[in-house]
């Protein structure tokens, strides 16, 4: 059984890792500004609310190092380490901490895990505490903008992050309803026992 179940995790890690890595190649908007709006937060966040924390931390992970390696996964199809030192770098950072965040928050309620505003509060406290406050220190720190300059640029993506966190928890609402144990601990003291054995004549 606890094979089993590392196996099935393995899997939802790679699946919502390829899931982020679709979203962010698909065509961005551009803002002016050098960070350009995706679905990669939506993804993400999506991540996060299905797998939980550690789950969700570790897809988002598995994307990163994918781009780091020259996948060409980031948005605009673009990769390398470079990006961890440009002005997208607070946001690349702010994904998997935001994942974790909505993660945490909807496993530790996950009896209500398919209650939307419980989801949607998760999905839009977590992108303002990781991934827009990491962003903003990112263009301030990469891009040399000031505090209220790096604000002001951030704004742009308040309105999409919005509706993003609305079609996320829509569908990580829909998951926990199809799947309502995805978000159960297991363990091998709480696996069902294996019937025994019986010899056959």
């Amino acid at each position: 059984m606890k094979r089993q179940s590392t196996t099935t995790d393995v899997a939802l890690v790679a699946a919502f890792a390829a899931l982020i890595a679709v979203a962010a190649i698909l065509p961005a908007i551009k803002t002016g500004v050098g960070v350009p709006v995706t679905l990669q937060t939506f993804a993400v966040l999506l991540a996060g609310a299905c797998l939980g924390p550690v789950r969700g931390f570790l897809a988002v992970c598995l994307y990163l190092l994918g781009g780091i390696a020259g996948l060409p996964i980031f948005s605009g199809g673009g990769s390398g380490i470079g990006h961890f030192t440009g002005i997208t770098a607070g946001y690349l950072v702010g994904f998997a901490f935001a994942a974790a965040l909505c993660g945490w928050i909807v496993q530790r309620n996950r009896t209500r895990a398919t209650d939307f505003s419980l989801v949607f509060t998760a999905g839009l406290l977590s992108s303002a505490v990781f991934i827009h406050a990491l962003g903003i220190l990112g263009m301030m720190w990469r891009g040399d903008l000031s505090l209220s300059a790096a604000f002001s640029a951030d704004v742009v993506f308040f309105p999409g992050d919005i509706l993003k966190n609305v079609a996320m928890a829509l569908v990580a609402t829909s998951v926990h309803r199809a799947f309502p144990d995805l978000l159960a601990r297991r363990s091998p003291a709480t696996a069902p026992a294996a019937e025994p054995a019986t010899a056959e004549v």
